[in-house]
């Protein structure tokens, strides 16, 4: 833990206590379905629509918050998101309307997902590149401690009523909020870096963006994994409850997922620290991809459990790796676009994954989509290979210039 935790800045630390107290406030996103159907008495299919608006509303303004951190300053962006999530989350809370429901919900996790491309764009601001792995994996372990804690305490708040979900998460985001507003300064790169970039080949547009093919390259691969890992929620209890297996058992086996998490991701975070982060990628999709796969010779829950192990590995090392590979991508002047585009590919991931599984399995059966599961793990590892491994090493290995001494500065005009 010292060694993990040893070396890094000041501000990351407050950031990082940031990221954790909002986590652990992070009740309504799981519970928004059970909270309609069984408090309020609404269909699952209405349930259904309003968790999908609070996604898309989160995918739409991932690619809004990066361009705002890049124009009005990390900061700002980041305490103005979360106050309004704080507001339209209470606000949803109380709503009894359906539309004012649906479209409270939309604005809500439009709010929230406003957050996640700046926090990572601030963090590659703090953290020299030397030390991004290390830092994205303590980013990560405290995400999955939050929501575990969350996910844990939830059902006991709700039996005092739902609402106190609502009320409890809000408090944790104006909390989180103020921690930014009192210790993190603006991270912003220097005017002067912005202007000596802009006059390089590289601007800080969105189109600048979206023609760096290497970087769209690893968004795309990440995409894959990101809808395999999905299949943990998606079609992991369907297949499970087709073997006869019970909703408890698929609650222990998928507790495996956080506790190794939690007990594996900094002791193997500082392990992997300075090797290869293409070689890294690739074990880490195959362990994905074969892990998934391992669930079509399960039946009970021993191998289910064996196959969560082997992919939770592959997880641990995506993760913080795949985070630093496009920090690294980017450029100082066009971070925020860049994280963006990247957490617009995840929330794409994260609905697009149930709608497959669901499609898959009721055609095919599970093992088709463990077996797709598979084939997309390796496609992923063949990709990662021929970006970052084939040939010479002509893919921005090199970091690109990062703040060396952090200050509040004026946002540039």
């Amino acid at each position: 833990m010292r060694q993990a935790a040893s070396g890094l800045p000041r501000p990351f630390w407050w950031l990082w206590a940031s990221i954790l107290i909002g986590r652990l406030g992070s009740f309504v996103a799981p519970f928004l379905i059970l909270y309609l159907t069984a408090e309020r008495g609404y269909s699952a299919s209405f349930a259904g629509l309003v968790a999908a608006l609070f996604g898309a509303g989160g995918a739409a303004a991932s690619v809004v918050g990066g361009m705002l951190a890049d124009r009005v300053g990390r900061r700002t962006t980041l305490l103005v998101a979360q106050v309004t999530a704080a507001g339209l989350t209470t606000a949803l809370g109380f709503a009894d309307q359906p539309l004012l429901i649906a479209v409270l919900a939309c604005a809500a996790g439009a709010a929230s997902g406003a957050s996640r491309p700046v926090v990572q764009t601030v963090l590659a601001d703090l953290v020299p590149p030397a030390d991004r792995m290390r830092a994205f994996s303590l980013y990560y372990w405290a995400v999955n401690i939050g929501f575990g804690v969350a996910a844990a305490s939830a059902g006991f708040i709700s039996a005092h009523g739902y609402r106190w979900l609502f009320l409890i998460e809000a408090a944790a985001t104006l909390l989180s909020a103020l921690v930014i507003a009192v210790r993190l300064p603006e991270t912003m790169t220097d005017p002067a870096d912005i202007e000596r970039e802009r006059g390089d080949e590289k601007g800080a547009g969105f189109r600048t963006v979206l023609r760096d093919r290497p970087f769209l390259a690893a968004v795309g691969l990440s995409f894959l994994l990101i809808v395999v890992f999905q299949q943990a929620a998606a079609g992991l209890p369907v297949a499970m409850e087709r073997d006869g297996l019970t909703p408890a058992q698929y609650g222990l086996v998928i507790s495996l997922n956080g506790i190794l998490i939690v007990a594996l991701q900094l002791p193997l975070g500082r392990r992997l620290e300075g090797s290869n982060p293409g070689r890294l990628l690739v074990l880490a999709s195959l362990l994905c991809g074969g892990g998934f796969g391992l669930n079509a010779l399960a039946g009970g829950a021993a191998v289910y459990a064996i196959a969560v192990v082997v992919w939770t590995l592959g997880e641990i090392v995506h993760s913080p790796v795949n985070m630093g590979l496009i920090a690294r991508f980017s450029t100082s002047t066009a971070r925020g676009r860049y994280q963006g585009i990247h957490a617009l590919s995840w929330a794409i991931a994260t609905m697009a994954a149930p709608l497959c599984a669901g499609i898959v399995i009721d055609r095919f059966g599970p093992d088709t989509l463990w077996a797709a599961c598979t084939v997309l793990g390796v496609c992923a590892a063949v990709g990662y290979w021929a970006l970052l491994l084939r040939g010479p090493d002509r893919h921005r290995h090199a970091p690109h210039p990062t703040i060396a001494t952090v200050r509040p500065r004026r946002a540039p005009r």
